[in-house]
C-alpha cells in the first residue's frame, strides 16, 4: 500500500472537482495528481530511494500537498518542518533524520538553505514560476511505489518540551485508517469543505484536514496563517461546512469584534484539538455560530487521533469522548494498572494508530511503548460511561504543598469570567510550599479586570489551595505555531 493512493483514487473518481484551493488559485484532483507525479519523478530523478527521508519546509500553500504526495508516491519518508525553525534547529532535523534532500518555501531559504548546504543535504527551492519550471523538465512518475504497510511514511518530530525533540514514525497503515477513521468520525464526502487552517506539517492539519479531505474528495481551502477575520472571510467566501482548529482558534473567531457581519450559516462541524477546550469557550462559539463543536484528542505519536466526541452519540462537554473506531484506552497509575471509574492516572493507547518508534531512539520508544501500549504522559480520569476527561499533562501538574492542582481546572473558572478572553495556570517556585499557583491572562477587548479580581473570582470557587496566589494581565498569551498556549514561555512578572 502507499498512503499517496487516497489522492490517485480520488483523482480518478473525481478528477475535475477542486481538490485544494487558496484564495484565487486552485488544483483539481486530477492536476494535483499530476504534479505529485512529477516531484516524485524529480525526486527519483536526483537519487531519492524508497526509504530516504525528504524534508518539507512549506507552509500552507498548495504546493505542500502536491510534494507531501510526489514523496510518499517516490516510496520515501516525508519529514514535516516547522516553517518557523531557525537554521541550528533545521541543521538538528535534518543531520538527525538523515534528510537526502529538502524542498524550502522561497520565503524560508535564509535560515533553511545555510543548514542544508552544511550537511550536503539537496536543496529544492518551493515558488511559483522556477519551482513550476523545475517539474515539467521532470519525467513524472507514473507507476506508484508500493510499500509495506509497516513501512514509514510520514516522521513527525515532537516538540521536544521534555528534551530533545524525537521523530515519530508513523506508517502508512497508521496514517491511512487514521485518515479513514477521521473521514467516517466527521461524516466527510464529496460535498465537504474543509477550511485548512492548522498548519499542514502538523499531525492534526495533517490528517484531519489534508489527507482526510482528500481521501473523501473534498475540498480544503487553506489559510497560511491564521487571523479570525481571514478565516470568517473564507467560511463565508467558499461555503465552508467543516472547521478543525486549537481552542485558542475558536477564542479567536468568537471574540472578532465584526463576526456578525459574515454570513457562516454553511459551517455544519468543527472538531477541536491539540489542547483542552474551555466548556464556556464551547458554549459560547456554539451559540454564536449555530453549530456543533466536537472535542477530541491525539498526539503525534497516535497518527494523531485517538478518541473523539462522536456525532451520533451523547457528547459531554469537557471530554475528550471515547476512542475512535480500534483504538483502546486506558487510564492506568504508576504500576501501569487500570485505576478505578472517577480516578486520575495517566492515558494509555493501544491500536491501529500507534506509531512504530522514534526514529533511531529504541531506548525512548521502550520507555513509551510498554506491552503494546502507549504512554502519553496526559493525566485523565473515566466515567462510568467511559467518557475520557483529561485532567492535565504529567509535566504541568503543580504540587502545592503535597497537593495536587490541576490547571486545567483552574483554567475551566477563569475563562467562566466575562472578561477572560484566555488564561493559562502554572506553577511557580515557592521556598516553602515547592510550587504555588500562577495564572497569566488576557482580557477581552473593551473589558476590564484586576488581578484582584480575577483572584476572588476563583478563591470562591476551588478549595484553598488551589486559588491563584499571583495572577497577571498580559495583552497575549505565547502561542505556538498551531496556535497552542505555550506554558513555557511564559514569564511571570519580575522574571526575565
Amino acid at each position: 500500500m502507499n498512503l499517496a493512493e487516497i489522492l490517485s483514487d480520488a483523482a480518478a473518481r473525481a478528477g475535475e472537482r477542486v481538490a485544494i484551493k487558496l484564495d484565487d488559485f486552485e488544483l483539481n484532483y486530477a492536476l494535483l495528481d499530476q504534479v505529485a507525479m512529477r516531484v516524485a519523478g524529480l525526486l527519483r530523478g536526483r537519487g531519492v530511494n524508497p526509504g530516504d527521508r525528504v524534508a518539507l519546509i512549506v507552509p500552507n500553500v498548495p504546493q505542500f500537498a502536491a510534494i507531501y504526495y510526489g514523496i510518499l508516491r517516490a516510496g520515501a519518508v516525508v519529514v514535516p518542518l516547522n516553517v518557523l525553525n531557525r537554521r541550528r534547529e533545521v541543521h538538528f532535523f535534518l543531520q538527525d533524520c538523515g534528510a537526502k534532500a529538502v524542498f524550502i518555501w522561497k520565503d524560508f531559504l535564509a535560515e533553511a538553505q545555510p543548514a542544508a548546504e552544511e550537511l550536503g543535504c539537496e536543496c529544492l527551492t518551493v515558488d511559483l514560476e522556477q519551482f513550476t519550471q523545475t517539474l515539467m523538465a521532470a519525467e513524472p512518475l507514473e507507476q506508484m511505489t508500493q510499500c509495506d504497510a509497516q513501512d514509514t511514511a510520514v516522521m513527525l518530530y515532537t516538540s521536544g518540551t521534555t528534551g530533545t525533540p524525537k521523530g515519530a514514525e508513523l506508517t502508512h497503515a497508521n496514517l491511512h485508517t487514521n485518515c479513514v477513521a477521521s473521514a467516517e468520525l466527521f461524516a466527510l464526502a464529496q460535498e465537504a469543505v474543509v477550511l485548512g487552517a492548522l498548519p499542514l506539517f502538523h499531525a492534526f492539519g495533517q490528517t484531519c484536514a489534508l489527507n482526510t479531505c482528500m481521501y473523501a474528495g473534498g475540498m480544503l481551502t487553506l489559510i497560511p496563517r491564521f487571523d479570525a477575520g481571514k478565516a470568517l472571510e473564507i467560511i463565508q467566501r467558499d461555503r465552508v461546512s467543516v472547521f478543525e482548529g486549537v481552542p485558542s482558534m475558536y477564542g479567536a473567531m468568537l471574540n472578532a469584534p465584526d463576526r456578525e457581519r459574515y454570513d457562516t450559516s454553511t459551517l455544519k462541524l468543527c472538531a477541536s484539538g491539540g489542547a483542552a477546550l474551555p466548556v464556556e469557550l464551547m458554549r459560547g462559539f456554539e451559540r454564536a455560530f449555530h453549530c456543533k463543536i466536537l472535542e477530541g484528542y491525539g498526539l503525534s505519536e497516535t497518527s494523531p487521533v485517538a478518541s473523539f466526541n462522536h456525532p451520533d452519540r451523547e457528547r459531554k462537554p469537557g471530554s475528550i469522548g471515547t476512542p475512535i473506531r480500534g483504538v483502546e484506552m486506558r487510564v492506568v497509575d504508576v504500576n501501569d494498572q487500570e485505576v478505578p471509574v472517577g480516578e486520575v492516572g495517566e492515558i494509555v493507547i493501544r491500536g491501529h494508530n500507534v506509531m512504530k518508534g522514534y526514529w533511531g531512539r529504541p531506548e525512548a520508544t521502550a520507555a513509551a511503548i510498554r506491552d503494546g501500549w502507549f504512554h502519553s504522559g496526559d493525566l485523565a480520569r473515566v466515567d462510568a460511561d467511559g467518557y475520557f476527561f483529561i485532567v492535565d499533562r504529567k509535566k504541568d501538574m503543580i504540587i502545592r504543598n503535597g497537593f495536587n492542582v490541576y490547571p486545567r481546572e483552574i483554567e475551566e473558572v477563569l475563562y467562566a469570567h466575562p472578561a477572560v478572553r484566555e488564561a493559562a495556570v502554572i506553577g511557580l517556585p515557592h521556598p516553602e510550599y515547592g510550587e504555588e499557583v500562577g495564572a497569566a491572562v488576557a482580557l477581552k477587548a473593551g473589558h476590564q479586570a484586576t488581578p484582584q479580581e480575577l483572584q476572588e473570582f476563583v478563591r470562591g470557587q476551588v478549595a484553598a489551595y488551589k486559588y491563584p496566589r499571583s495572577v497577571w494581565i498580559v495583552e497575549e498569551l505565547p502561542k505556538g505555531p498551531t496556535g497552542k498556549i505555550l506554558k513555557r514561555e511564559i514569564q511571570p512578572p519580575g522574571v526575565s
